[in-house]
Formats: structure tokens, C-alpha cells, sequence
């Protein structure tokens, strides 16, 4: 596909996946808000469209040159799309949080004097992704995954409906944790323990991004006219 400034966040990521990797480097929602043109996008963060564009032409060659992977997934049977979201994101998701839990109250006990304010802020979000994530997963494991994978996405509205609206207040608190951790850049007194907790929390969100990107413009799309 060509990418023009009226191309959508979402149709971009879908048709070249490695293309978030660039809406990631700049904050660009590409799964709540892929609806959105890529200019419109590149305005709401300040952004340059025709640098975007120009730097979205760079990494996708280089990724051909490399022969880089880029699955499409809006082409893949529904099945394979779905246990590949379990098995990429799911799973992991399982063991990363409480990682991530017990990181970020060591960082609020060791450091939260510094910013009682904010510390106290990031371990509330967190404890809401974390709380979210963990009554979301079960929901599409058990009612909406079999549904499509029996070929009753046409009548999985409601429970898709369900998921777009807890993905857009996920999107919302992801958006909370960047803005308290300045964009997820260490501050030069950081310890080690701080530096980790902010990786991971960078990596969180780009995993969701991609997970929620999945969902929201390629199973849900596809499953309603399956």
C-alpha cells in the first residue's frame, strides 16, 4: 500500500505491522485511536507528517532489505490470530505484571520521598492496568475467543463492544503511566531497580499497544462479517 497523510494509523499498522514501531518512538495511538488519518495523528503529538511519512518509508525498507517477517495478520485465518495473541501477549502478560508490581512498590518505598506526588500517582495507575488486565483476559478467553473461533462473530457484538471500551480506558491509563514517568526517561539518580521498572513499563505499553491494535482493527473488524 501507499501511506499518504490520509491513510489511518490503524490501516498503516495492519498492512505494515513493523510501522508501529515508528508510532511507538513518537506516542502515536495506533490501536484506540487508529480511526485516525496519519496527519490528524501527527498534529494531536506535535508532529511532523511528512517527517513521519518520510521516516515510515525508512524503516519499512530497511526492513525489506533485511527480509524482515512482517505477518499479516488481517490475511491469517481467525484461529491462528487469536491463539497468536494468547501465546504472544496473553501468556506474558501473566508473569509480567507481577514482575512489574513488585518493581514499582520497591521504587515508590525506596524513592517515593523524592516525588511523593507522582510516585504515589504511578503506583495507583499501575495497580488499575494491573487490576484491569486481570478480569479483561479471562472474558475474551472464556466467552469471546470460542465465539469467533465457532464462527459466531456475528453474534459476539455485545462482548466485542464490551472489549473496545476497556481497551480505550486501558489506552487512557497507559497514557497517565507516560506522562509520569516523563516519556520513560531515567533520570540520571536512578538505581538500577528505578531504571528496570521504567523499561519494563515502556515495553508494557508497547505490547499492549500492539495487543489492543490486534484486536481492535483486525480480529473485531473481521470477526463481525465472519
Amino acid at each position: 500500500m501507499t501511506i499518504t497523510k490520509e491513510t489511518t494509523v490503524g490501516t498503516v499498522a495492519t498492512e505494515h505491522p513493523l510501522a508501529t514501531r515508528v508510532f511507538h518512538r513518537h506516542g502515536i495511538d495506533f490501536c484506540c485511536g487508529g480511526g485516525k488519518p496519519l496527519a490528524e495523528a501527527c498534529e494531536a503529538r506535535g508532529l511532523d507528517t511528512k517527517a513521519v511519512l518520510a521516516e515510515l518509508e525508512r524503516e519499512l525498507q530497511a526492513a525489506h532489505a533485511e527480509a524482515v517477517d512482517e505477518r499479516r495478520w488481517d490475511q491469517a485465518p481467525l484461529a491462528d490470530l487469536i491463539d497468536h495473541i494468547l501465546l504472544a501477549y496473553h501468556e506474558p502478560l501473566r508473569s509480567e505484571l507481577p514482575r512489574l508490581e513488585a518493581l514499582v512498590r520497591k521504587v515508590h518505598e525506596v524513592h517515593g520521598d523524592k516525588d511523593p506526588e507522582r510516585f504515589a500517582a504511578l503506583l495507583k495507575t499501575f495497580l488499575a492496568i494491573q487490576a484491569d488486565i486481570d478480569q479483561h483476559l479471562p472474558k475474551e478467553e472464556r466467552i469471546l475467543f470460542p465465539m469467533i473461533k465457532r464462527g459466531e462473530g456475528g453474534m459476539a457484538e455485545g462482548p466485542m463492544h464490551v472489549m473496545e471500551l476497556e481497551h480505550e480506558e486501558l489506552g487512557g491509563l497507559l497514557k497517565q503511566v507516560r506522562e509520569l514517568t516523563n516519556g520513560y526517561q531515567v533520570p540520571a539518580e536512578a538505581c538500577n531497580t528505578w531504571r528496570a521498572l521504567w523499561v519494563g513499563l515502556e515495553d508494557l505499553e508497547r505490547a499492549l499497544h500492539e495487543h489492543i491494535h490486534l484486536e481492535n482493527n483486525v480480529l473485531h473488524p473481521r470477526a463481525r462479517v465472519s
